[in-house]
């Protein structure tokens, strides 16, 4: 499965912080039943290595499966060597961008501004994470759209609600990263299931 693929069948990348080894299978099988199919486990997450692999090998055929919080070429390394194919990162560093791209995987940098974005680009992003979303309005993600290159997917990350989806997709937002409010440590499956569905049907809605 290709990003544009993924991206095409869901909008939306479940950020698992947090998330320990052993309930990434399952918190994976519920947003892989409700139609995810981008799933980010953060470096600052417990072992996140091991989660990491176990849902490539699991849910790697469904699904695209990275880390977040990705912040040296060291770290590219170690992502590539679990079959993960997506590197998402907070800030826009060229040489995290370089070796992602280096190792034919996906990179997803965070920027909060036109200048950050088009450098990003430059060095070879596939995509951008408009970072902080809750400081970077609709209104001015639909500036960015502008005068970006149309090609480039923009990713709304951080307060992301499925009540303010809408006018970011109005704005030309590509899609979003949905962290704490999908999930948290310790939230049950049960739990993750429902929001996991209602974001998909705000996403949906569209």
């Amino acid at each position: 499965m290709t990003f544009e693929e993924a991206l095409k069948a869901c909008n939306l990348v479940a950020i698992l912080r947090g998330i320990k080894p052993e309930e990434a299978e399952s918190v994976g099988e519920v947003l892989i039943a409700a139609g995810w199919r981008i799933i980010e486990v953060p470096l600052n997450s417990p072992e996140p290595l091991k989660s990491i692999e176990r849902l490539v090998k699991r849910f790697g055929d469904k699904a695209l499966i990275g880390a977040g919080t990705v912040l040296t070429p060291a770290q590219v390394t170690d992502v590539a060597a679990t079959g993960a194919k997506v590197i998402i990162s907070p800030n826009a560093n060229p040489a995290v961008i370089k070796a992602a791209r280096a190792a034919g995987m996906v990179s997803l940098p965070g920027v909060a501004t036109p200048t950050e974005a088009f450098a990003a680009i430059e060095a070879g992003a596939t995509g951008i994470k408009a970072f902080p979303a809750e400081a970077i309005p609709p209104l001015i993600i639909k500036a960015w759209k502008a005068v970006l290159p149309k090609e480039i997917p923009v990713l709304a990350v951080g307060g992301v609600t499925p009540e303010n989806m809408p006018a970011y997709v109005q704005a030309g937002a590509a899609g979003f990263g949905i962290g704490s409010s999908l999930y948290k440590p310790g939230t049950d499956i049960a739990s993750v299931a429902e929001k996991a569905r209602k974001f998909i049907e705000a996403m949906r809605a569209e």
